[in-house]
């Protein structure tokens, strides 16, 4: 239940704070001092998108806080609880702070949430029943959402919509594959080619950089040779090779020596050059000893990097991505020859259509029996909102061919008067009839539902008189079981609250500003007395009005 409501700088409102009882509350003002802005403040805070330019003129941004007991809804503890809010005290407050820039932020009691989580919290607290709902009655696709509603039926329906389209895209597969036969079999040739040159390669696809090296090596084979002994004869074997000049120097050196011991480091780093100098022809033979001119292996490995190049300018890549591009090809080859396995295409497509016929069909008995319990309760409401002898049918007609809302057209015929032939809604009730028929639906949907806080935003335009105290006496008794806010411009309905919020508009400094006020006894009076006499307040219209409060 909505207990709190709290307005910062949002259109017209600087601040307002608003207290919420159980029963029926009802919101009056005159025309044009910002009634809605309460409902389109409470939207917001439920996570409705902000429209530019709601911030008050001069304000830095707006605030809006709605505070609800939820000791009673097992379900949205468990839903906070999953997505990690706490809600120990049985209290939960969704905020949303929206900047003059127009950014905007939620909080879910005081932690930063996104607005799709506001909105799957307001599923659980209440409904919201616009002035122009009746209107949306006049569409196929609004009734049949209505009694789907009603019937409890809409996770079925979405189950249906999604076995049509699985249906309808396996139908679609099936139909390529008849359809588009010949072009996929001159994709197959092609990849079964391409996929053949390639596999003749075999594991070398993988061996680029290697093979590359390996011919380098062998196609320079002589010169390095030929540059290995001359560095072996350079350094050991010629006369006048380093490690003789080196043996020479050490001679020397230790004679040296043995005059003086201070060349005893010198005579350590020759000996060290002497033993390198011997290492590094070791080296040399040793590298020398492996290489060896083998031409037949310099040709086949010409030829392989041949293949390679020509495949790889074939397909438009570089020679090391053609391992990668024989993955891709097969992969394909196998997606081809699923495709054309029309068997398995078929007994998918018949799978698809017997799984959505059993969804359908589910569905469809749920409507039925649905159809009947709303007629009969719409119609009972209808007869208390001075329709008497009028009825709701609501008729299900098979459509031509299955569809992603199931294998019945859902239709409201309505008669409106005893003798009548029941028609479309918008054919044959009138402005007021049709606002008298969708209050029906919509209290009728309300006591489906199970939230706990209705709110109808002046649904009783374009009634008066003896319906609009039929209108007032069935909102009561939804009060009853549930908290029910009315935005109405209807004396008889605005008597019957147990609670009830006057909005007026004030000037102030330049600025205008509208304010919300709880009335208490004496104030209701001259509220309800100013709604039926308009300018002129009389003794007699507040007697009135005294009346109609008190009965």
């Amino acid at each position: 239940m909505l207990t709190h409501l709290s307005i910062r700088n949002y259109l017209l409102v600087e601040s307002v704070e608003l207290d919420f009882a159980p029963g029926l509350t009802v919101l009056t003002g005159e025309t044009g001092a910002g009634k809605s802005i309460l409902i389109d403040a409470l939207a917001l805070a439920l996570g409705d998108r902000a429209e530019g330019g709601v911030v008050r003129p001069g304000a830095p941004r707006a605030e809006i806080a709605a505070e609800f007991v939820i000791d009673k809804l097992p379900a949205l503890a468990a839903w906070l609880d999953e997505a990690g809010f706490t809600a120990d005290d049985g209290t939960l407050i969704l905020r949303r702070v929206i900047d003059a820039g127009g950014r905007s932020r939620a909080f879910v009691n005081g932690s930063p949430a996104p607005l799709a989580q506001l909105k799957d919290a307001a599923e659980f607290l209440l409904d919201i029943h616009g002035q122009h709902a009746h209107h949306a009655l006049l569409r196929p696709q609004a009734q049949r959402e209505v009694l789907d509603a009603y019937a409890g039926a809409q996770s079925q329906a979405i189950a249906v919509s999604a076995g049509w389209h699985a249906w309808q895209a396996a139908r679609q597969r099936r139909l390529d594959a008849e359809g588009h036969s010949q072009a996929r079999q001159i994709e197959r040739e092609g990849l079964t080619l391409a996929v053949e040159e390639l596999r003749a390669l075999g594991d070398d696809l993988a061996r680029w950089e290697e093979i590359q090296t390996e011919h380098a090596r062998l196609a320079h084979v002589t010169t390095l040779l030929e540059g290995s002994q001359a560095l072996i004869l350079g350094l050991d074997e010629d006369e006048s090779a380093v490690s003789g000049q080196l043996g020479e120097m050490s001679a020397r050196l230790a004679a040296m020596q043995a005059v003086d011991d201070s060349l005893g480091e010198v005579a350590a780093l020759l000996d060290a050059a002497s033993a390198d100098v011997a290492e590094a022809v070791h080296a040399l033979r040793r590298y020398a000893g492996h290489l060896s001119l083998d031409p037949e292996r310099l040709a086949e490995l010409d030829r392989l990097l041949a293949d390679m190049h020509r495949l790889a300018r074939k397909h438009r890549v570089q020679p090391d991505a053609l391992g990668g591009l024989l993955a891709l090809f097969e992969a394909r080859l196998a997606e081809l020859a699923a495709s054309d396995d029309l068997d398995a295409l078929q007994a998918n497509e018949a799978a698809a259509w017997a799984r959505y016929q059993t969804d359908a069909k589910k569905l469809g008995a749920q409507r039925r029996k649905a159809a009947t319990a709303l007629s009969k309760q719409v119609t009972t409401a209808m007869h208390e909102l001075a329709l008497a002898g009028g009825h709701l049918d609501i008729v299900l007609q098979p459509t031509h061919e299955p569809r992603a809302y199931g294998l019945e057209d859902v239709g409201f015929l309505v008669a409106s008067h005893p003798g009548l032939p029941p028609g479309p809604l918008g054919k044959v009730a009138s402005g007021g009839e049709l606002s008298r028929i969708s209050l029906a639906i919509q209290t009728a949907l309300s006591g489906m539902a199970g939230v706990p806080t209705l709110i109808f935003d002046e649904v009783d335009v374009g009634i008066g008189g003896s319906v609009a105290e039929a209108v007032g006496r069935r909102l009561a008794k939804l009060g009853e079981t549930r908290q029910v806010l009315v935005i109405t411009h209807l004396p008889q309905v605005a008597a019957r609250g147990t609670q009830h919020l006057q909005v007026s508009k004030q000037a102030n400094g330049g600025f205008v500003s509208s304010n919300i006020e709880r009335l208490d006894a004496d104030a209701r009076v001259e509220e309800i007395a100013r709604m039926l006499g308009g300018m002129k307040i009389t003794a007699t219209t507040r007697q009135h009005a005294a009346e109609m409060l008190a009965g």
